[in-house]
Formats: C-alpha cells, sequence, structure tokens
C-alpha cells in the first residue's frame, strides 16, 4: 500500500533533496553497527494475538504455492508490450486518493513521481521488537537497499546522517504509540497520513507514505511501517513490496506477472519483471511529472530495450 502525501515538506530537506551526490559503496551485512539494545518491553496481548494469526496466514499462503521467492521463470513469461503496459498501470496511477480526508481504494490516473536527490535510508524499531529480529531486519534492509541502488541506478544507501526513509518495524502498540514519532519525522503530517498509519487495520499488512511538496512530482521524505507480528516471509516480503513502491512505483495491477505489485500474493519477493519496472522507473529518458500520454512511447522504447523486443 503507497499513499502519496504532499504539502508539508521541510524547506531544508527540498533543498537537500536537490543535491547531486554521488552513489555511496554498497553496504554489506557485516559492516552494520547496533547500538547498544535497551530493555525490550513485553509485547502487548493484541500483539501476539496478531502475530499467531499473521503467522497462519503466511502458513496458507505458501501452502497453496502463493509468496514465491523464485523471481519467475519460464512459467511467467511476459513480453515488452506487457512489461509498458504494467508500467504505465503502476507508475502513473496512484493505488489510493483522498476523498475529504479519508483515504480510498481507487485506483487514479497521476504524474511520474520519484526521488530526485540520494535516498538515504534508516531502520527504527519498536521497543517491543527482540534483538534478534532487529538484527535480521537491519540485515534485510541494508541488503535490499545495495539491491534497489544497483537496478535502479540512483544513490540509495543506508545512513542516520540525515536520513529521508525511515523504515519502522513496529508492533501493534509500538505502532498504536507512534504519533509523535510521526509528527517529528514529518512536521505538518497531513491527517489522511496520519490515520492511514494509526489506524492501520489487521488485513493490511504494511505501509509506506511517500511525500513530496504540493503540486511537485519529486519525493523527498518516505515513511514505511511494516508490522513487527509478521513471520519472517511476510516480514521481507513487506520490506520488497513497501521499499520499491516507496521509490515510485504506488499502484498494483491484477495484470502484472511475475511481480509483487499484483494484490494476488503469488510472488513475495521482487521479480526480474519488477526490476525491469525499477529500471524503467529511473531511466533517464522520463521526466518527473509526466503523465501516462507522454511517458508512454518512452516507455514502450524502453520495454523493448529491457526485454530485446520480446514478442507482443
Amino acid at each position: 500500500m503507497t499513499i502519496r502525501g504532499g504539502s508539508f515538506l521541510l524547506i531544508g530537506l527540498l533543498a537537500l533533496s536537490a543535491c547531486t551526490v554521488p552513489a555511496a559503496p554498497r553496504v554489506q551485512s557485516a559492516n552494520i553497527r547496533i547500538a547498544p539494545l535497551a530493555s525490550v518491553a513485553a509485547p502487548s496481548a493484541r500483539s501476539d494475538a496478531l502475530r499467531t494469526y499473521y503467522t497462519r496466514i503466511e502458513d496458507r499462503l505458501v501452502s497453496r504455492g502463493l509468496l514465491r521467492v523464485d523471481g519467475g521463470g519460464p512459467d511467467t513469461p511476459f513480453t515488452d508490450t506487457q512489461l509498458a503496459r504494467n508500467f504505465v498501470r503502476i507508475a502513473l496511477f496512484d493505488e489510493y486518493v483522498s476523498d475529504g480526508g479519508i483515504l480510498r481504494a481507487r485506483a487514479t490516473a497521476s504524474n511520474l513521481s520519484r526521488w530526485s536527490g540520494p535516498v538515504r535510508m534508516s531502520v527504527e524499531f519498536g521497543d517491543t521488537i527482540p534483538a534478534d529480529q532487529r538484527l535480521s531486519d537491519r540485515i534485510e534492509v541494508a541488503k535490499y537497499a545495495n539491491r534497489l541502488a544497483r537496478v535502479t541506478g540512483h544513490p540509495i544507501t543506508m545512513s542516520n546522517a540525515n536520513p529521508n526513509f525511515y523504515v519502522m518495524f513496529l508492533n501493534e502498540g509500538d505502532r498504536l504509540g507512534s504519533e509523535a514519532r510521526l509528527r517529528q519525522l514529518v512536521p505538518g503530517i497531513a491527517p489522511s497520513s496520519m490515520r492511514a498509519i494509526l489506524d492501520l487495520p489487521s488485513n493490511q499488512l504494511c505501509i509506506v507514505v511517500a511525500f513530496s511538496e504540493a503540486g511537485k512530482s519529486t519525493y523527498s521524505k518516505a515513511i514505511a511501517v511494516i508490522r513487527g507480528e509478521h513471520p519472517d516471509l511476510l516480514r521481507k516480503s513487506c520490506i520488497h513490496e513497501e521499499l520499491a513502491q516507496g521509490l515510485g512505483l504506488p499502484n498494483d495491477s491484477p495484470a502484472a506477472r511475475p511481480s509483487i505489485f499484483n494484490d494476488d500474493e503469488e510472488f513475495g519477493l521482487l521479480t526480474t519483471h519488477d526490476e525491469m519496472l525499477l529500471r524503467m522507473l529511473y531511466d533517464p529518458r522520463l521526466r518527473n511529472g509526466m503523465d501516462a500520454a507522454e511517458a508512454a512511447p518512452i516507455v514502450r522504447q524502453i520495454a523493448t530495450e529491457l526485454t530485446m523486443g520480446s514478442a507482443s
């Protein structure tokens, strides 16, 4: 689930995002430094119940052959035409719209939005997330940030120095008590964005909110919230989908296959098809603010190049 927020960015952040900074070296998991951990608070009974609920969901999906981790194969061919159509639907439509301050699920035509400046990801944990889970999640996010940087060619790094993409792992009580922290991260955050995080229904596995200045198509900040109650594969699946969506792929499409940008849950992790979508998203031939009509001819050309002209 991706939501675009608007009109509440700090001027300093906007100025920084316009700077050109060379991509930093890849972050190796062995170099991750973990700050000393204070005592971990006990999760609530509600959190414990959700952990059981999500474990059952993962078990059920896997038993049905879903949440695949193979990235696609001979059973999931796609053509350049399909790739181009999927890109337009996923990158140039919003999944949610604000209706009277309430977010509603409705695919709506939008403009190409993505990051122009470097993306600096940081990881935060709620007080009830256990130490071993914190370590594994930090390593997973760092590995995935490396992959996203390689695929997009855009500077994406792990950094606690002025981060602008916050990845938050929160159990139920942590999330319900996160309002002050969210206001600190995004001063002036819109009520609809705040409610989307605080009122996240149990059937919503995770969420990312990407922020840009009103009327602009350049992201300068994003917050991804991933439920700490998820078992390992569901948590990793949320990392893959929300961080990729937060780069500028806000929508889903039932036609996208093999893809995590499809609500059928067939694939749990980023696929070869999805890597191509990300390459297209950050191709310099596309410009922030393009609508579907402007972007479509360029998208078709890029899709042909990436698939080496697979038959339509």
